[in-house]
């Protein structure tokens, strides 16, 4: 399951050093996932790989958004990345400033994704796009922004009194790279206990942090923070559901010649529910989100990996 992505206010130094940190953990996390390799029920003291998952985890997300506003969330990343390039895009053209429109987007995810082992999961991908405004309708459906990154469990719980804690990171760049080109930087950790050794029920707790930057000096967009709580259950047909509510803090932007989007701090929810083989591979899935920006921000999401390696 997916846990879930600046002009910054740090020092230049500090941004620059970002990219190249996360770089350094895609690197350990690839050697993490070569001792991690080894067959567990291996006691020769050899080393066993098994092939690890191979797939297109493909996700297709429609979300809304009302006027004067900017959606992070625990959403797509694509979808926001394609909004905020929507607006600076459309705000260059009016010479006063000016509200930003309500919008609709349709984002297709298509990172092709690794489970290097049960603990360590690696992806890159393309993700395309449609927007739609009031005044220009909806745009042609075209390639908007590639990502990278990886999710790995630092500490599993395997029984134990000590939750497993699981990092996630990712780099979304947009597609082209112009004056209006944002990458967005979103690290979540998510501390999860199970209350039984299946790990078929339990409870989560989290924090989200998202960091954009703007290619241009004349648009700002500073950090969102989601802290959130939830549970899951999966049935013996191996249906599992989640749901996870949690608070919002957003600290507004400046885009162009709009007028500034404020900040605020509202609640996030987030419901998932997902088909699992008995492996815990995940066959299908389907996710909605409400966040309120103060006013409702909806997304709809499915997922429907296709596999090219599934154990």
């Amino acid at each position: 399951m997916s846990i879930c992505p600046r002009i910054s206010t740090a020092p230049f130094g500090a941004s620059a050093l970002l990219p190249r940190t996360i770089l350094g953990c895609l690197i350990g996390a690839c050697f993490a996932g070569a001792a991690f390799g080894k067959d567990p029920d291996d006691d020769s003291g050899t080393s066993t790989n098994t092939t690890p998952n191979i797939y297109l985890d493909l996700r297709t997300t429609y979300g809304t958004v009302p006027a004067g506003t900017l959606p992070i969330g625990f959403g797509s990343s694509a979808l926001f990345t394609a909004l905020q390039s929507f607006a600076l895009a459309n705000g260059s053209t009016f010479p006063t400033s000016v509200s930003l429109p309500s919008r609709q987007s349709l984002a297709v995810d298509l990172p092709m994704t690794v489970d290097v082992t049960d603990k360590v999961s690696l992806y890159a991908g393309i993700s395309g796009t449609a927007t739609y405004g009031p005044a220009q309708g909806w745009s042609p459906f075209d390639v908007t922004s590639w990502n990278v990154g990886f999710q790995a469990d630092l500490y599993s719980q395997n029984g134990g009194s000590i939750p497993t804690i699981t990092w996630q990171s990712t780099i979304t760049q947009a597609v082209p790279n112009g004056p209006a080109a944002t990458t967005t930087f979103n690290n979540i950790l998510e501390l999860d206990y199970a209350f039984d050794t299946d790990e078929t029920r339990g409870v989560l707790a989290g924090i989200q942090d998202t960091r954009v930057e703007v290619a241009t000096t004349l648009a700002r967009v500073h950090p969102n923070i989601i802290g959130y709580v939830g549970g899951y259950y999966q049935w013996p047909n191996n249906w599992k559901f989640t749901g996870r509510a949690g608070v919002q803090y957003f600290g507004g932007a400046q885009l162009l010649s709009f007028t500034p989007i404020r900040s605020f701090t509202q609640p996030i929810l987030r419901l998932d529910l997902d088909r699992m083989d008995d492996n815990d591979n995940r066959l299908f899935g389907v996710t909605a989100e409400i966040m309120w920006l103060p006013k409702p921000s909806y997304q709809l999401t499915l997922r429907t990996p296709l596999y090219f390696v599934r154990n």
